[in-house]
């Protein structure tokens, strides 16, 4: 799994990436307290409208940075940003507005959205080798997951020794840090091949999730995890502080219990998924949060059961997205590969964008249990729509047939011939020479 580090430059942009998830990591810590500071019990409200202006930022972003990434300076795009947040990072402390904050973050996340998919799009270029690049994607999914137990308990011993606006500076330090790792990194070149028209290169991952079942499936498996894991960002600080009168502290412990649960099912998820498809393992997540957000009104109602629940949900929240990359790779060839990456980026957080202001809005209008069973109706939905999009049939390899090819065409060769039919059989995704989705056979 760690061999790709080996690779020179993309050791030194994974490591970039690292330092720049532990800072976004404080910064959500600092940004729920900073939240709290300002409206109390209805912080919420806030955090889950400055959630929602990072969905806009990069539903809207990250297709167009993505299709843009490919003729621009990489390394001087990519340390721009880096340099972009940080500069915000060191602004939040002086704020005293709620508008302020979303003006603020709103640069923030439009300078993330085109951070991700152009630093996504690269890996590919660097690690050319099919094997090679699917361990690079398990060790980004490793790294987030880490960022998510690190960040909350990096944050809990620092405010044990600091107040929580010193956090942002530790957020700026983090892509600072990120920076001169880029700086550091010898990237290739930008290819000199004819790309793609902009408009195909902005669409063609939208036209992979409409065209295959797959896709749509991991699709409403991102709204229930979006529907789970805003319960947690948006509500955490209300029920610890507001509800339990605890401290800053035990926010912090609150969010790394989260993490800690969804990296114990990163860790024993490869040995699942000999044993389970990716979409068994998917819906089994989603289900747990929905089982967890229905519990919640009546479990969470001392700090240690909040704990217990964050541990479950966040157990459930990691098995329903760490096996999206392997779902992505299935789906796609190499050359619409960081397409794809990009329209998923920006679909799933369409679902955030959806789950955020719920969490926050019903919290702060009724109460966070509220906000718990209106969000385990999202939750819900979500599976069941993924149960009924995406076929419990799945394989990789499916049987059609090129009408429009001639005989002689060297595709036909490819994959194996059908018995007594006409026709092959090879490992299948949407290209230019399948435009439709076969019937599954069997």
């Amino acid at each position: 799994m760690f061999s790709p580090l080996r690779h020179s430059a993309y050791r030194h942009l994974f490591m970039a990436q690292v330092s720049a998830l532990l800072g976004t990591g404080m910064a959500t810590v600092a940004l729920g307290l900073l939240a709290h500071d300002l409206a109390g019990a209805s912080a919420g409200e806030i955090l889950g409208a400055a959630l929602a202006i990072k969905m806009v930022a990069y539903i809207g972003v990250a297709p167009f940075a993505s299709a843009l990434a490919a003729r621009l300076p990489r390394k001087t795009l990519l340390v721009s940003l880096d340099m972009v947040r940080a500069g915000v990072a060191v602004s939040l402390p002086f704020v005293g507005e709620a508008w302020q904050i979303y003006g603020l973050m709103t640069v923030l996340y439009v300078a993330s959205a085109a951070f991700t998919p152009a630093f996504q799009a690269m890996i590919p270029d660097l690690l050319p080798d099919e094997a090679e690049y699917t361990k690079a994607l398990s060790l980004s999914r490793l790294a987030a997951d880490l960022e998510s137990v690190a960040s909350p308990v990096l944050a809990a011993l620092l405010l044990a020794v600091m107040s929580y606006n010193n956090l942002f500076a530790g957020t700026a330090v983090g892509f600072v840090v990120s920076a001169l790792f880029v700086v550091s990194a010898v990237l290739p070149a930008l290819s000199t091949a004819q790309p793609r028209p902009f408009l195909q290169r902005l669409t063609g991952g939208i036209r992979l999730f409409a065209l295959t079942p797959r896709l749509r499936g991991l699709l409403a498996i991102s709204l229930a995890t979006a529907a789970g894991g805003a319960m947690v960002f948006v509500n955490t600080v209300v029920l610890v502080q507001s509800r339990f009168a605890l401290s800053e502290q035990a926010t912090a412990w609150a969010l790394a219990a989260f993490g800690g649960g969804s990296m114990t099912a990163a860790v024993i998820l490869p040995r699942l998924l000999d044993r389970l498809s990716d979409r068994s393992a998917m819906v089994l997540g989603a289900a747990l949060m929905t089982l967890v957000l229905l519990a919640g009104p009546w479990i969470a109602v001392s700090y240690p059961a909040l704990l217990a629940l964050w541990v479950a949900m966040g157990f459930g929240y990691s098995l329903t997205i760490t096996p999206a990359g392997r779902a992505l790779r299935r789906s796609s060839n190499a050359a619409d590969r960081p397409s794809l990456f990009a329209a998923q980026f920006a679909l799933s957080h369409g679902c955030w964008l959806i789950a955020y202001p719920v969490a926050g809005l019903v919290s702060a209008a009724v109460d966070p249990g509220a906000a718990f069973l209106v969000l385990a109706g999202l939750c819900a939905s979500g599976t069941i729509l993924s149960l009924l999009i995406w076929p419990a049939h799945d394989p990789d390899s499916l049987p059609h047939s090129h009408d429009d090819l001639d005989p002689d065409d060297p595709h036909l060769l490819e994959g194996h011939a059908l018995d007594g039919e006409a026709g092959h059989a090879h490992p299948y995704v949407i290209d230019e020479r399948h435009s439709r989705w076969p019937t599954t056979r069997g």
